[in-house]
Protein backbone atom coordinates (compact mmCIF):
# COMPACT_ATOMS: atom_id res chain seq x y z
CA UNK A 1 0.00 0.00 0.00
CA UNK A 2 1.16 3.54 -0.75
CA UNK A 3 0.61 4.66 2.85
CA UNK A 4 2.95 2.00 4.21
CA UNK A 5 5.54 3.12 1.69
CA UNK A 6 5.36 6.85 2.44
CA UNK A 7 5.26 6.24 6.18
CA UNK A 8 8.40 4.11 5.97
CA UNK A 9 10.17 6.98 4.20
CA UNK A 10 10.08 8.96 7.45
CA UNK A 11 9.26 6.66 10.37
CA UNK A 12 9.81 3.06 9.36
CA UNK A 13 7.40 0.31 8.28
CA UNK A 14 5.35 -0.08 11.50
CA UNK A 15 3.49 3.20 11.48
CA UNK A 16 0.43 2.46 9.39
CA UNK A 17 -2.46 0.12 10.15
CA UNK A 18 -5.46 -0.69 7.99
CA UNK A 19 -9.06 -1.01 9.11
CA UNK A 20 -12.37 -1.53 7.33
CA UNK A 21 -15.28 0.88 7.63
CA UNK A 22 -18.84 0.50 6.47
CA UNK A 23 -20.31 2.43 3.57
CA UNK A 24 -21.11 6.10 4.16
CA UNK A 25 -24.57 7.59 3.68
CA UNK A 26 -24.33 9.83 0.62
CA UNK A 27 -26.72 11.94 -1.44
CA UNK A 28 -25.08 10.84 -4.68
CA UNK A 29 -24.66 7.52 -6.39
CA UNK A 30 -21.10 6.24 -6.66
CA UNK A 31 -20.48 4.31 -9.86
CA UNK A 32 -18.06 1.95 -8.11
CA UNK A 33 -18.49 -0.14 -4.98
CA UNK A 34 -18.64 2.14 -1.94
CA UNK A 35 -17.10 -0.29 0.56
CA UNK A 36 -13.33 -0.69 0.55
CA UNK A 37 -10.44 -0.66 3.03
CA UNK A 38 -9.80 2.75 4.60
CA UNK A 39 -6.41 3.82 5.85
CA UNK A 40 -6.02 4.94 9.43
CA UNK A 41 -4.94 8.62 9.33
CA UNK A 42 -1.28 9.40 9.71
CA UNK A 43 -0.44 11.57 12.74
CA UNK A 44 -0.18 15.32 12.18
CA UNK A 45 3.50 15.14 13.17
CA UNK A 46 4.13 12.97 10.11
CA UNK A 47 2.85 15.73 7.81
CA UNK A 48 4.93 18.33 9.65
CA UNK A 49 8.04 16.27 9.09
CA UNK A 50 7.21 15.30 5.49
CA UNK A 51 6.30 18.74 4.14
CA UNK A 52 9.86 20.22 4.21
CA UNK A 53 11.09 17.11 2.36
CA UNK A 54 8.30 17.55 -0.18
CA UNK A 55 9.26 21.21 -0.70
CA UNK A 56 12.94 20.34 -1.09
CA UNK A 57 12.15 17.75 -3.75
CA UNK A 58 10.21 20.32 -5.81
CA UNK A 59 13.45 22.30 -6.17
CA UNK A 60 15.58 19.24 -6.95
CA UNK A 61 13.13 18.06 -9.62
CA UNK A 62 12.49 21.39 -11.32
CA UNK A 63 11.85 21.12 -15.09
CA UNK A 64 11.34 17.33 -15.12
CA UNK A 65 8.21 15.22 -14.89
CA UNK A 66 7.15 11.58 -14.99
CA UNK A 67 5.01 11.08 -18.10
CA UNK A 68 3.65 7.64 -18.99
CA UNK A 69 6.46 5.90 -17.13
CA UNK A 70 9.28 8.06 -18.53
CA UNK A 71 11.22 10.81 -16.79
CA UNK A 72 11.24 13.70 -19.28
CA UNK A 73 12.51 17.25 -19.58
CA UNK A 74 9.34 19.33 -19.61
CA UNK A 75 10.78 21.91 -22.03
CA UNK A 76 11.62 19.61 -24.94
CA UNK A 77 10.07 16.29 -23.75
CA UNK A 78 13.39 14.49 -24.15
CA UNK A 79 13.93 11.42 -21.97
CA UNK A 80 16.09 11.97 -18.89
CA UNK A 81 18.16 8.90 -17.98
CA UNK A 82 19.04 9.46 -14.33
CA UNK A 83 18.26 6.76 -11.78
CA UNK A 84 18.75 9.08 -8.81
CA UNK A 85 16.38 11.71 -10.24
CA UNK A 86 13.79 9.06 -11.05
CA UNK A 87 13.98 7.70 -7.49
CA UNK A 88 13.49 11.22 -6.11
CA UNK A 89 10.54 11.74 -8.44
CA UNK A 90 8.77 8.59 -7.28
CA UNK A 91 9.44 9.55 -3.65
CA UNK A 92 7.94 12.98 -4.31
CA UNK A 93 4.81 11.52 -5.92
CA UNK A 94 4.31 9.09 -3.01
CA UNK A 95 4.66 11.80 -0.37
CA UNK A 96 2.35 14.18 -2.26
CA UNK A 97 -0.24 11.42 -2.64
CA UNK A 98 -0.30 11.04 1.15
CA UNK A 99 -1.01 14.77 1.53
CA UNK A 100 -4.07 14.41 -0.70
CA UNK A 101 -5.52 12.09 1.92
CA UNK A 102 -4.61 14.38 4.81
CA UNK A 103 -7.58 14.51 7.24
CA UNK A 104 -6.43 17.83 8.72
CA UNK A 105 -7.08 19.85 5.56
CA UNK A 106 -9.88 19.33 3.05
CA UNK A 107 -7.53 19.17 0.08
CA UNK A 108 -9.38 16.68 -2.06
CA UNK A 109 -12.78 18.30 -1.72
CA UNK A 110 -11.74 21.66 -3.17
CA UNK A 111 -13.65 22.59 -6.32
CA UNK A 112 -15.20 19.14 -6.51
CA UNK A 113 -18.95 18.64 -6.27
CA UNK A 114 -20.02 16.55 -4.49
CA UNK A 115 -17.10 16.50 -2.00
CA UNK A 116 -16.18 12.88 -2.67
CA UNK A 117 -13.41 13.16 -5.26
CA UNK A 118 -10.29 11.25 -4.19
CA UNK A 119 -11.76 10.59 -0.73
CA UNK A 120 -11.04 6.85 -1.03
CA UNK A 121 -7.45 5.56 -0.83
CA UNK A 122 -7.97 3.59 -4.06
CA UNK A 123 -8.90 6.79 -5.93
CA UNK A 124 -5.51 8.25 -5.03
CA UNK A 125 -3.63 5.25 -6.39
CA UNK A 126 -2.01 5.24 -9.86
CA UNK A 127 -3.30 3.15 -12.74
CA UNK A 128 -1.63 2.03 -15.97
CA UNK A 129 -4.19 1.84 -18.77
CA UNK A 130 -3.00 -0.71 -21.33
CA UNK A 131 -6.10 -2.58 -22.53
CA UNK A 132 -9.76 -2.08 -23.35
CA UNK A 133 -10.55 -4.53 -20.56
CA UNK A 134 -9.09 -2.16 -17.96
CA UNK A 135 -11.10 0.75 -19.32
CA UNK A 136 -14.32 -1.27 -19.38
CA UNK A 137 -13.74 -2.60 -15.86
CA UNK A 138 -13.22 0.95 -14.62
CA UNK A 139 -16.44 2.16 -16.29
CA UNK A 140 -18.40 -0.95 -15.25
CA UNK A 141 -19.32 -1.79 -18.85
CA UNK A 142 -21.33 -5.00 -19.29
CA UNK A 143 -20.19 -8.05 -21.28
CA UNK A 144 -22.70 -7.34 -24.05
CA UNK A 145 -21.55 -3.74 -24.34
CA UNK A 146 -17.91 -4.86 -24.45
CA UNK A 147 -18.69 -6.90 -27.55
CA UNK A 148 -20.10 -3.75 -29.13
CA UNK A 149 -16.96 -1.79 -28.18
CA UNK A 150 -14.66 -4.35 -29.80
CA UNK A 151 -16.90 -4.76 -32.85
CA UNK A 152 -16.90 -0.98 -33.41
CA UNK A 153 -13.25 -0.23 -32.64
CA UNK A 154 -11.50 -3.12 -34.42
CA UNK A 155 -12.24 -2.10 -38.05
CA UNK A 156 -11.06 1.45 -37.31
CA UNK A 157 -7.93 0.68 -35.29
CA UNK A 158 -6.68 -2.17 -37.50
CA UNK A 159 -6.63 -0.29 -40.79
CA UNK A 160 -3.41 -0.95 -42.69
CA UNK A 161 -2.17 2.64 -42.38
CA UNK A 162 -2.85 2.61 -38.62
CA UNK A 163 -1.02 -0.70 -38.23
CA UNK A 164 2.07 0.39 -40.17
CA UNK A 165 1.98 3.87 -38.61
CA UNK A 166 1.96 2.44 -35.08
CA UNK A 167 4.88 0.12 -35.86
CA UNK A 168 6.84 2.99 -37.39
CA UNK A 169 6.14 5.18 -34.33
CA UNK A 170 7.41 2.45 -31.99
CA UNK A 171 10.57 1.81 -34.02
CA UNK A 172 11.33 5.51 -34.53
CA UNK A 173 11.00 6.16 -30.80
CA UNK A 174 13.24 3.20 -30.02
CA UNK A 175 15.84 4.35 -32.56
CA UNK A 176 15.95 7.80 -30.98
CA UNK A 177 16.46 6.32 -27.49
CA UNK A 178 19.19 3.96 -28.74
CA UNK A 179 21.02 6.81 -30.48
CA UNK A 180 21.01 8.75 -27.22
CA UNK A 181 22.09 5.69 -25.21
CA UNK A 182 24.97 4.94 -27.58
CA UNK A 183 26.25 8.49 -27.17
CA UNK A 184 26.26 8.13 -23.37
CA UNK A 185 27.64 4.60 -23.07
CA UNK A 186 28.20 2.57 -26.25
CA UNK A 187 27.44 -1.14 -25.86
CA UNK A 188 26.97 -4.16 -28.10
CA UNK A 189 23.20 -4.59 -27.61
CA UNK A 190 22.03 -1.12 -28.71
CA UNK A 191 24.55 -1.04 -31.58
CA UNK A 192 23.21 -4.28 -32.99
CA UNK A 193 19.69 -3.10 -32.22
CA UNK A 194 20.21 -0.01 -34.37
CA UNK A 195 20.97 -2.20 -37.39
CA UNK A 196 17.86 -4.31 -36.83
CA UNK A 197 15.65 -1.23 -36.39
CA UNK A 198 16.98 0.20 -39.66
CA UNK A 199 16.08 -3.05 -41.43
CA UNK A 200 12.60 -3.02 -39.87
CA UNK A 201 12.00 0.55 -41.02
CA UNK A 202 13.06 -0.39 -44.56
CA UNK A 203 10.52 -3.21 -44.50
CA UNK A 204 7.83 -0.80 -43.36
CA UNK A 205 8.79 1.56 -46.17
CA UNK A 206 8.16 -1.35 -48.52
CA UNK A 207 4.77 -1.91 -46.90
CA UNK A 208 3.57 1.71 -47.09
CA UNK A 209 5.37 3.39 -49.99
CA UNK A 210 4.39 3.57 -53.64
CA UNK A 211 4.87 5.88 -56.58
CA UNK A 212 2.72 8.87 -55.68
CA UNK A 213 3.01 10.25 -59.23
CA UNK A 214 0.97 7.42 -60.69
CA UNK A 215 -2.75 7.00 -60.14
CA UNK A 216 -4.15 3.75 -58.76
CA UNK A 217 -5.24 2.32 -62.12
CA UNK A 218 -1.73 2.89 -63.51
CA UNK A 219 -0.03 0.79 -60.80
CA UNK A 220 0.05 -2.50 -62.67
CA UNK A 221 1.74 -5.72 -61.65
CA UNK A 222 5.16 -6.44 -63.21
CA UNK A 223 5.00 -8.53 -66.38
CA UNK A 224 6.97 -11.34 -64.75
CA UNK A 225 6.48 -12.00 -61.06
CA UNK A 226 6.81 -15.06 -58.93
CA UNK A 227 4.88 -14.59 -55.69
CA UNK A 228 7.19 -16.69 -53.57
CA UNK A 229 10.42 -15.40 -55.07
CA UNK A 230 13.17 -14.16 -52.71
CA UNK A 231 12.17 -10.57 -53.56
CA UNK A 232 8.72 -11.09 -52.02
CA UNK A 233 8.72 -10.61 -48.27
CA UNK A 234 6.13 -11.41 -45.63
CA UNK A 235 5.25 -9.96 -42.24
CA UNK A 236 6.92 -13.06 -40.79
CA UNK A 237 10.25 -11.40 -41.63
CA UNK A 238 9.34 -8.44 -39.43
CA UNK A 239 8.27 -10.81 -36.64
CA UNK A 240 11.68 -12.49 -36.74
CA UNK A 241 13.43 -9.12 -36.59
CA UNK A 242 11.30 -8.12 -33.60
CA UNK A 243 12.38 -11.33 -31.83
CA UNK A 244 16.04 -10.57 -32.57
CA UNK A 245 15.60 -6.98 -31.42
CA UNK A 246 14.02 -8.05 -28.13
CA UNK A 247 16.87 -10.49 -27.48
CA UNK A 248 19.45 -7.75 -28.17
CA UNK A 249 17.86 -5.21 -25.84
CA UNK A 250 16.39 -7.41 -23.12
CA UNK A 251 18.97 -6.33 -20.53
CA UNK A 252 18.91 -2.61 -21.37
CA UNK A 253 16.92 -1.13 -18.48
CA UNK A 254 16.66 2.31 -20.10
CA UNK A 255 14.85 0.76 -23.08
CA UNK A 256 12.43 -1.38 -21.06
CA UNK A 257 9.30 0.55 -22.12
CA UNK A 258 10.19 0.18 -25.80
CA UNK A 259 11.09 -3.52 -25.50
CA UNK A 260 7.79 -4.17 -23.73
CA UNK A 261 5.95 -2.49 -26.60
CA UNK A 262 7.82 -4.68 -29.11
CA UNK A 263 6.59 -7.73 -27.18
CA UNK A 264 3.05 -6.38 -27.31
CA UNK A 265 3.09 -5.88 -31.09
CA UNK A 266 4.33 -9.44 -31.69
CA UNK A 267 0.75 -10.57 -31.05
CA UNK A 268 -0.43 -8.80 -34.18
CA UNK A 269 2.61 -9.77 -36.25
CA UNK A 270 2.08 -13.46 -35.47
CA UNK A 271 -1.48 -13.24 -36.85
CA UNK A 272 -0.45 -11.78 -40.22
CA UNK A 273 2.92 -13.48 -40.70
CA UNK A 274 1.80 -15.13 -43.96
CA UNK A 275 0.66 -11.87 -45.57
CA UNK A 276 2.90 -10.40 -48.29
CA UNK A 277 4.89 -7.16 -48.03
CA UNK A 278 5.84 -6.16 -51.55
CA UNK A 279 5.45 -2.81 -53.28
CA UNK A 280 6.31 -4.37 -56.64
CA UNK A 281 3.02 -6.22 -56.90
CA UNK A 282 0.05 -4.69 -58.72
CA UNK A 283 -2.31 -2.24 -57.09
CA UNK A 284 -5.23 -4.66 -56.77
CA UNK A 285 -3.04 -7.36 -55.26
CA UNK A 286 -1.50 -4.79 -52.93
CA UNK A 287 -4.92 -3.60 -51.75
CA UNK A 288 -5.95 -7.20 -51.21
CA UNK A 289 -2.92 -7.77 -48.94
CA UNK A 290 -3.67 -4.57 -47.00
CA UNK A 291 -7.31 -5.59 -46.48
CA UNK A 292 -6.11 -9.04 -45.43
CA UNK A 293 -4.00 -7.43 -42.69
CA UNK A 294 -7.05 -5.54 -41.41
CA UNK A 295 -9.32 -8.59 -41.52
CA UNK A 296 -6.88 -10.88 -39.72
CA UNK A 297 -6.13 -8.34 -36.99
CA UNK A 298 -9.82 -7.50 -36.51
CA UNK A 299 -10.72 -11.16 -36.18
CA UNK A 300 -7.95 -12.25 -33.82
CA UNK A 301 -7.14 -9.32 -31.51
CA UNK A 302 -9.39 -9.70 -28.49
CA UNK A 303 -10.82 -7.27 -25.95
CA UNK A 304 -7.89 -7.73 -23.56
CA UNK A 305 -5.28 -7.41 -26.32
CA UNK A 306 -2.58 -4.85 -25.54
CA UNK A 307 -1.72 -4.84 -29.25
CA UNK A 308 -5.26 -3.72 -30.13
CA UNK A 309 -5.11 -1.07 -27.41
CA UNK A 310 -1.81 0.27 -28.81
CA UNK A 311 -3.42 0.57 -32.24
CA UNK A 312 -6.37 2.40 -30.67
CA UNK A 313 -4.02 4.87 -28.95
CA UNK A 314 -2.31 5.55 -32.26
CA UNK A 315 -5.66 5.90 -34.02
CA UNK A 316 -6.91 8.43 -31.44
CA UNK A 317 -3.75 10.32 -30.47
CA UNK A 318 -0.91 9.35 -32.82
CA UNK A 319 0.94 7.95 -29.78
CA UNK A 320 1.75 4.36 -28.79
CA UNK A 321 2.72 4.68 -25.11
CA UNK A 322 0.35 3.23 -22.54
CA UNK A 323 -1.48 5.82 -20.45
CA UNK A 324 -0.37 6.18 -16.83
CA UNK A 325 -2.70 8.13 -14.56
CA UNK A 326 -1.18 9.15 -11.23
CA UNK A 327 -4.51 9.51 -9.40
CA UNK A 328 -7.03 7.11 -10.86
CA UNK A 329 -10.11 8.89 -9.50
CA UNK A 330 -13.50 7.44 -10.33
CA UNK A 331 -17.01 8.09 -11.61
CA UNK A 332 -19.96 9.55 -9.71
CA UNK A 333 -23.48 10.27 -10.86
CA UNK A 334 -26.71 11.88 -9.74
CA UNK A 335 -29.53 9.81 -8.26
CA UNK A 336 -31.41 10.09 -11.52
CA UNK A 337 -28.61 8.37 -13.39
CA UNK A 338 -28.77 10.77 -16.33
CA UNK A 339 -25.50 12.56 -15.67
CA UNK A 340 -22.11 11.25 -14.62
CA UNK A 341 -18.71 12.77 -13.93
CA UNK A 342 -15.38 11.05 -14.57
CA UNK A 343 -12.52 12.57 -12.57
CA UNK A 344 -8.78 11.84 -12.57
CA UNK A 345 -5.76 13.64 -11.17
CA UNK A 346 -2.07 14.41 -11.46
CA UNK A 347 0.63 15.71 -9.12
CA UNK A 348 2.85 18.50 -10.45
CA UNK A 349 6.36 19.56 -9.48
CA UNK A 350 5.61 23.26 -10.00
CA UNK A 351 2.77 25.53 -11.07
CA UNK A 352 4.71 27.04 -13.98
CA UNK A 353 2.43 27.47 -16.98
CA UNK A 354 4.28 24.95 -19.16
CA UNK A 355 4.16 22.32 -16.41
CA UNK A 356 0.47 22.95 -15.69
CA UNK A 357 -0.61 22.80 -19.32
CA UNK A 358 1.47 19.68 -19.89
CA UNK A 359 -0.39 18.05 -16.99
CA UNK A 360 -3.74 19.26 -18.33
CA UNK A 361 -3.05 17.73 -21.76
CA UNK A 362 -1.98 14.41 -20.22
CA UNK A 363 -5.18 14.22 -18.19
CA UNK A 364 -7.29 15.29 -21.16
CA UNK A 365 -5.83 12.47 -23.23
CA UNK A 366 -6.67 9.90 -20.55
CA UNK A 367 -10.14 11.29 -19.86
CA UNK A 368 -10.91 11.52 -23.58
CA UNK A 369 -10.03 7.85 -24.09
CA UNK A 370 -12.42 6.77 -21.34
CA UNK A 371 -15.19 8.94 -22.76
CA UNK A 372 -14.61 7.49 -26.24
CA UNK A 373 -15.11 3.97 -24.87
CA UNK A 374 -18.13 5.10 -22.79
CA UNK A 375 -19.86 6.52 -25.86
CA UNK A 376 -18.86 3.59 -28.09
CA UNK A 377 -20.41 1.20 -25.56
CA UNK A 378 -23.68 3.15 -25.72
CA UNK A 379 -23.68 3.83 -21.98
CA UNK A 380 -26.73 5.71 -20.73
CA UNK A 381 -26.25 9.20 -19.38
CA UNK A 382 -24.01 12.14 -20.21
CA UNK A 383 -20.40 11.74 -19.06
CA UNK A 384 -18.64 14.95 -18.02
CA UNK A 385 -14.86 15.06 -17.61
CA UNK A 386 -12.96 16.71 -14.75
CA UNK A 387 -9.21 16.87 -14.20
CA UNK A 388 -7.50 17.77 -10.92
CA UNK A 389 -3.87 18.84 -10.51
CA UNK A 390 -2.03 19.32 -7.22
CA UNK A 391 1.14 21.29 -6.58
CA UNK A 392 3.06 22.58 -3.56
CA UNK A 393 2.42 26.30 -3.20
CA UNK A 394 0.08 26.54 -6.19
CA UNK A 395 -2.74 29.07 -6.37
CA UNK A 396 -6.17 27.42 -6.49
CA UNK A 397 -7.74 28.08 -9.87
CA UNK A 398 -9.70 26.46 -12.68
CA UNK A 399 -8.87 26.06 -16.37
CA UNK A 400 -10.86 25.07 -19.43
CA UNK A 401 -9.32 22.90 -22.13
CA UNK A 402 -11.26 21.49 -25.09
CA UNK A 403 -14.52 22.11 -23.28
CA UNK A 404 -13.52 20.28 -20.08
CA UNK A 405 -12.81 21.72 -16.63
CA UNK A 406 -9.47 21.28 -14.86
CA UNK A 407 -8.77 22.41 -11.30
CA UNK A 408 -5.39 23.31 -9.83
CA UNK A 409 -5.12 22.71 -6.05
CA UNK A 410 -2.57 23.78 -3.48
CA UNK A 411 -0.70 21.25 -1.33
CA UNK A 412 0.16 22.78 2.02
CA UNK A 413 0.13 22.09 5.75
Amino acid sequence: MAYKHVCSLLYGPKHVKIKRNGAMNLNVMLYHCSEEPHEEPLPYEWYEKAFPKLTKLTHLLKNVDLINGRLVNIHDYSTVSDGHLEHNMRTFKSLARAFLGCPYKSLAATKCTPPLCFSKPSEREPITVNSLTKVCNFLDISAQQRKLVRFTICPQATQHQIWTGALEEILTGLKSEMDSLNCQRPSKGPKMGQQIVSSCLKFLDTAISYDSDSTSWMRLAPAKRVVDSPASHKWEDVLEMFNDLINCLRNEEELLLHVTKLEVMKEGLSQIKDVLIDKNIGYKERRYQEILVQKKLSKTLGHSSRCLFTLLLYYLHGSVLDIEVELRGGVYGSDGGNKFCLYMGKILISDEEKMVWSGVKQLDRALGLFKFVWETAGMKGLLELRGHLWCVGAEDRSLTYRGNMFFVHRISL
